[in-house]
């Protein structure tokens, strides 16, 4: 392949990783692009996860053998089958180079320093007949490999392929380190940077997407909103840094009492104001989690436990075709329990349906303007009227 032609493919492999939109599509534009670089029939992309001493595959691409899937889920390997990853890469790096691609053929290593049996014997398994492995190196350490193969019968790899595929897998660490960057930017965008709970974003387009979902397939759909008690006293008393030690053990509280609830979203809405989103379970199953809520809430060393209210669907309140119309509801019956000093939650529409003092106060003006710093939803100056 000529370096005009080798140019191009890298620049292609970089474009292809660039335009991924999500991890899954920029592991396979690696994966394909320098397999169509190395003039290959498959190519796979590995991550080192040090933490289980294995090689997990991402991906596979091209001409698949038999139990190579796409994006396999549960194909990994112990690292001890290729330790090079782990030691004879270490000691290129000691030896103060940077770590290089190496080829192997069914008949056995090209470079005796880069030999894995392991690696002949799945050549052979697989009827292919050699493959260059490239290490990934992201942040200064191993992160992965690169795996291209051709099949049995065609030209075997070289040297000179060996070095193109280290620089090809440094356009994809680069690749890769950008997918990152954007993942953790996403991440961020919709994460509470103090609990690490979902944050307010985040509980918006997941709710307006139960709410679809809700009118679509008729899912339960229920909100559990917490004020927490005490706060301000906390923060005025004893300092913002435990204040904000009590917000991050309620956020902890909150995670661990959603796990009750399958796939339920915790989040801090702001302030000292938090919620749980649930999607599926029924309103008293719910309603229990909200139970325990306050109880644990009501052990914790510092403040002075929190007022909960829930709205589900699954109880008489109405129709919901609007997130907002959920959210009065569920802000309504906290401010309600904040009021009354309940030690449990109070749930909309079990006081009297759609003459429940929450659904009525949810569905009405304020009596007085101000009277609640905010029934969220709320759009100021319009009357919400009865349930849409």
């Amino acid at each position: 392949m000529g370096e005009d032609v080798r140019l191009r493919a890298v620049v292609t492999l970089a474009q292809g990783m660039a335009a991924a939109q999500s991890p899954r599509e920029t592991w396979r534009a690696a994966a394909l692009g320098a397999c169509h670089a190395l003039s290959g029939s498959f190519a796979a992309l590995s991550v080192w996860e040090r933490e289980r001493g294995r090689l997990r595959v991402l991906v596979n691409v091209g001409e698949r053998a038999e139990g190579e899937e796409q994006f396999p889920e549960a194909e990994a390997y112990p690292v001890h089958r290729f330790p090079e990853i782990a030691e004879f890469l270490h000691e290129r790096w000691a030896g103060g180079g940077e770590p290089d691609a190496w080829v192997e053929t069914v008949d056995g290593p090209v470079e005796r320093a880069g030999y894995c049996h392991q690696r002949v014997a799945a050549l052979r398994r697989r009827r292919r007949g050699c493959c260059v492995v490239a290490p990934i190196v992201l942040h200064g350490r191993a992160w992965g490999e690169l795996y291209v193969a051709r099949p049995l019968g065609a030209p075997v790899y070289g040297p000179g392929d060996a070095d193109f595929a280290t620089v090809l897998a440094s356009v994809v660490a680069a690749g890769i380190a950008q997918t990152e960057r954007l993942e953790e930017a996403r991440r961020l965008a919709f994460t509470d940077a103090l609990t690490g709970l979902a944050n307010r974003r985040a509980v918006d387009i997941r709710l307006d997407e139960a709410v679809e979902r809700h009118a679509a397939e008729g899912a339960v759909v229920s909100l559990v909103v917490c004020d927490l008690n005490g706060l301000k006293r906390v923060n005025d008393t004893l300092g913002h840094a435990i204040g904000d030690r009590l917000l991050e053990r309620f956020g902890s509280v909150l995670s661990l009492c959603g796990a009750m609830l399958p796939g339920a979203l915790a989040a801090r809405l702001g302030g000292d104001e938090f919620c749980l989103l649930a999607v599926g379970p029924s309103a008293d199953e719910v309603v229990r989690v909200g139970d325990e809520v306050c109880s644990r809430a009501a052990e914790m060393e510092i403040g002075e436990g929190v007022a909960v209210g829930i709205a589900s669907t699954g109880d008489p309140i109405g129709e919901v075709r609007s997130a907002r119309r959920l959210f009065r509801l569920a802000d309504a019956a906290q401010y309600r329990a904040k009021a009354l000093r309940a030690a449990k939650p109070v749930v909309a529409g079990r006081d009297g349906g759609l003459d429940d003092p929450v659904v009525r106060l949810a569905d009405s003006p304020p009596a007085v303007p101000g009277e609640r710093r905010r029934i969220r939803g709320r759009e100021p100056g319009r009357e919400p009227g009865r349930p849409k």
